[in-house]
């Protein structure tokens, strides 16, 4: 039996020695590459935390203390040791999930894994001990010097650096070379005394010992006011030559490092230093994104920060090809467009590469702006730059644009700028679960006054509807698409008057074409971006049973095009198939167009419930919630039929259905 396994609570490291402490650290290495490789998932930010979580692990007694990660995909080794060590099936429907889960133990605090929010997190809950007398219990929040970019750890900082009894400890894991490392054998000797100094330092007596000369010095005469500020100043100085504070130590933080965070001893020292002083404390640990992985460390662009299914020996992918995909192309074509427009300029939030901007960069690194995890100053920024006389293109994932809906709303769509933001990932995503699904937006956007909202479904619509986006001047603009491989290309029958696709007809023997007029259609099917393979399958299905149909894509949702509410005024019922959210979604806005043109055929609206959507793969969680073309086209035949509502228009000459009572047939 391995070390690991005898790990099933914290507390259980307690009884290990230093040596033996290395040796797990090893076989944690080693059960992640070999787990992980099989599953997908984070392998890369937890090969780089492995001694940096067992170290807050050994110091502090979790769950009493808590213990809250950033983002939380770096919790792999914190749910080994907290006793779940079945990966199997990480990241799949049923299995563990690939951030912290409550319900999965109570040691997993924030399932969130939006950045830059563990502070706010960590200041609250210490305040909360603090109200409760819970003078003995501690807070630490692990956050990685990327999400050190979010406003949001700033605004925490501030708070909690006010408190200097608040039991908070903010461990900034640094894996992104922010800071220089320091060389040498003189800089190793001050390394080898940093922890030392660090004890004296955080001691309370030296906290009281300062805080009392510099009462009195500044409360004394001229001379003593100027004795005071010299020795400060020299002091200052001091501290920045022996180990530069910066800002942590300008908002009143104690900071204490940098410490290897690969050395577990050094990270307990550090650690219970800090936990000794009581107060609001940063420790500083260097980290290796991807440590004792060779592949992981020789892949430039993330060190293998997220990866599929992969040889767990030469780290090479072992899933066949997957075809183009849909950043794939939105990077191509968004490149042939700045080649072609010289005022077009792009903007991200730490994510150049996984939202498709690394080509852009290459061929103009000028006009690539990466704001870091700062979302709300990014969409800001891009109305500053509308007004400048360029045109953004915002990248982000769709659940990201959460976190900028107010700058959107009022500094973008307020001042009418010609702003376009792009929305990788809409709709389910699959494995990375609740807080990574992009099936948010389009409700929020639906009440953005003169937002121009387009949903590609396919690869050639994503290229039609970016160069639209950009050319729209005096308004917001979205384009939004879903996760992974693009599908093969879905033509229409034709195009209308304004845009819209007309993708199918299915036409059946009604009554109501005397005099020649046109049959009334059973059912318009409306399909919102990707899901346009599912209202094809379904208007297949319902033809089997004799319905009559017609399938459109507006292909730009918002403003609803005007043909939708004609068309709607010529069949008996609408289905609007999307896959954000139903309710204030595009089935709504168009129902409330419907209204507003003085039509009264019924609306369905097919799409996500208002609920958190646990992981899994995209089929199973649509199948999960019942949005399945088997499941719709059954839905619709009975709404045809008026035994389900919403009925649809009856057949002229017969009566219209109750609600409870079978129609006459």
């Amino acid at each position: 039996m391995g070390l690991l396994e005898t790990i099933t609570h914290p507390r259980d490291l307690s009884k290990l020695s230093d040596g033996q402490m290395e040796l797990l650290a090893q076989e944690i290495r080693d059960f992640l590459i070999a787990n992980v490789s099989q599953t997908g998932g984070h392998l890369g930010p937890n090969l780089g935390v492995v001694e940096l979580t067992l170290a807050i692990h050994r110091v502090f007694d979790s769950p009493r203390d808590s213990v809250v990660f950033d983002t939380g995909h770096q919790s792999y080794v914190h749910k080994l040791v907290t006793g779940r060590q079945n990966f199997d099936t990480l990241r799949q429907q049923g299995g563990l999930s690939g951030y912290p889960d409550r319900a999965e133990s109570e040691h997993d605090i924030v399932e969130s894994s939006h950045a830059s929010s563990s502070l706010s997190w960590a200041d609250g809950i210490a305040r909360a001990h603090q109200l409760k007398g819970e003078s003995d219990r501690y807070v630490v929040a692990v956050i990685g010097d990327g999400a050190l970019t979010g406003g949001m750890t700033w605004e925490a900082i501030n708070n909690i650096a006010a408190d200097k009894d608040r039991k908070v400890v903010i461990v900034v894991n640094d894996n992104g070379r922010s800071y220089a490392p320091t060389v040498g054998g003189v800089a190793d000797y001050l390394a080898s005394l940093r922890p030392t100094i660090d004890q004296v330092r955080t001691h309370r007596k030296y906290e009281a010992s300062m805080d009392w000369g510099k009462q009195r010095l500044q409360d004394g005469n001229a001379a003593a006011r100027f004795i005071y500020k010299s020795l400060h100043a020299a002091k200052k100085g001091v501290k920045d030559w022996w180990a530069p504070q910066g800002l942590f130590d300008d908002l009143g933080m104690k900071y204490i490092g940098p410490v290897d965070g690969h050395d577990e001893q050094a990270m307990e020292a550090a650690l219970t230093t800090a936990r000794n002083f009581a107060g609001p404390v940063i420790v500083h640990a260097y980290t290796e994104k991807g440590r004792g992985y060779a592949p992981a460390r020789a892949d430039v662009d993330d060190q293998f920060h997220a990866v599929g299914v992969i040889d767990p020996v030469t780290g090479a992918s072992v899933e066949g090809p997957s075809g183009a995909s849909w950043t794939g192309v939105f990077g191509d074509e968004i490149t042939k467009i700045a080649e072609e427009r010289s005022d077009i300029v792009a903007i991200t939030g730490a994510m150049l590469i996984p939202v498709g901007l690394a080509k852009f960069a290459g061929k103009f690194p000028d006009r690539v702006i990466d704001v870091g995890i700062a979302e709300q100053h990014a969409v800001t920024m891009a109305a500053g730059l509308a007004f400048g006389g360029l045109h953004p293109v915002v990248a982000i994932y769709a659940t990201f644009l959460n976190r900028a809906f107010d700058q959107l709303l009022m500094d973008v769509a307020l001042h009418k700028a010609g702003v376009t933001i792009v929305l990788d990932r809409a709709g389910v995503t699959g494995p990375d679960g609740p807080s990574h699904h992009g099936m948010w937006d389009l409700s929020m956007l639906q009440i953005v006054p003169g937002l121009h909202l387009a949903a590609p479904r396919d690869a050639e619509r994503l290229r039609e509807e970016l160069r639209e986006a950009v050319a729209i001047k005096d308004a917001p603009s979205v384009v939004r698409y879903s996760k992974g491989k693009v599908g093969p290309e879905v033509k229409a029958l034709e195009r209308l008057h304004d845009g819209v696709d007309v993708l199918a007809r299915s036409l059946h023997e009604t009554p109501g074409a005397e005099d020649g007029k046109l049959p009334e259609i059973d059912v318009l099917i409306v399909s919102v971006g990707a899901m346009s393979e599912l209202a094809l399958d379904v208007a297949q299905r319902i033809g089997h049973q004799g319905i009559s149909s017609t399938v459109v894509d507006p292909r730009w949702v918002m403003p609803v095009p005007r043909s939708i509410v004609q068309l709607a005024s010529q069949h008996r019922i609408v289905i609007v198939i999307e896959d954000g959210v139903r309710v204030g979604g595009v089935g709504s806005r168009i129902r409330q167009e419907l209204r507003a043109a003085g039509i009264d055929t019924a609306l369905n609206e097919v799409g996500l419930p208002v609920e958190f959507l646990v992981h899994g793969s995209r089929g199973e969680v649509l199948e999960r919630i019942g949005l399945t073309s088997q499941r719709v086209a059954q839905d619709v035949v009975e709404q045809v039929l008026g035994t389900k509502v919403p009925f649809a228009r009856p057949l002229p000459g017969q009566p219209a259905p109750r609600t409870g009572q079978m129609p006459i047939l």
